[in-house]
C-alpha cells in the first residue's frame, strides 16, 4: 500500500531544478525515450503533472481521460513559468489525505487513489532520470520517491498478468546495483544510457 504521508514536494523540486537548467539549445536533444526530444519529455512531464493533479483532486475530465500514448507531447512558449507552477500544484494536491482514497482516473484508466499516487511518483522519478541523462546533469531523486518508484516497478514487472515491465521489457541490472539503476532497468531503460 502506498503511504499517504509521502510528500511529492521533494521530488517535484528535483524536477523543477532540472527543468530550470535546460537551455533552449537542448530542447531538440535526444532522450532515453527514442521518439522524444527534451522538449517532448518536458511536455510529457507538464501534461502528467496536470493529469495527476486533477486525479488527486478527483476533478475528472479531459485532463484525466486522455491516454498519454495518443499524442506526442510538446511545450508551449510559456513552459518555463508553467511547469514549476503545475509541479507545485501536483505536490499540493497529493498532500490532501482524501487524494489517496477512493477511486480516481488518470490516462483514461480508473484506479484507486493510492495507485494513482504511485504512478505519479514513478513518472516523476523515471522522467527525472530521463531529463537528467538527456541534458547531462546529475540526478539524485528524493529517496522516499525513489523507493516507492522501485517497489511499484518491481511489483509490475513481476506480475504475470502484465507480461513484464510497464514501459517496455525490463533491462537486467545487477542485484547489487544502486537502487536508481535498478528502478531505471525495471522501467525498461538502460541505466548506462548517455554514458
Amino acid at each position: 500500500m502506498t503511504d499517504p504521508t509521502l510528500d511529492l514536494g521533494p521530488q517535484v523540486r528535483v524536477i523543477a531544478r532540472l527543468a530550470e537548467g535546460v537551455s533552449d539549445g537542448q530542447l531538440a536533444d535526444a532522450t532515453p525515450c527514442p521518439d522524444w526530444a527534451v522538449r517532448n519529455m518536458l511536455g510529457h512531464v507538464l501534461g502528467l503533472s496536470v493529469a495527476f493533479r486533477d486525479a488527486a483532486r478527483k476533478e475528472l475530465g479531459p485532463t484525466t481521460d486522455t491516454d498519454p500514448g495518443d499524442l506526442t507531447p510538446d511545450i508551449g512558449s510559456d513552459w518555463r513559468a508553467e511547469l514549476p507552477k503545475v509541479l507545485d500544484e501536483l505536490a499540493d494536491a497529493w498532500r490532501d489525505p482524501a487524494a489517496w482514497t477512493g477511486m480516481t482516473r488518470a490516462g483514461g484508466i480508473d484506479l484507486p487513489g493510492e495507485v494513482a499516487a504511485a504512478v505519479a511518483v514513478d513518472e516523476l522519478v523515471v522522467h527525472g532520470w530521463d531529463l537528467a541523462r538527456a541534458t547531462g546533469r546529475p540526478y539524485t531523486p528524493d529517496p522516499a520517491a525513489l523507493q516507492l518508484s522501485h517497489d511499484f516497478l518491481f511489483t509490475a514487472a513481476n506480475d504475470p498478468s502484465r507480461g513484464g515491465g510497464i514501459f517496455g521489457p525490463v533491462v537486467p541490472v545487477p542485484a547489487g546495483a544502486p537502487l536508481l539503476d535498478r528502478a531505471v532497468g525495471l522501467s525498461g531503460r538502460d541505466p548506462g544510457w548517455g554514458h
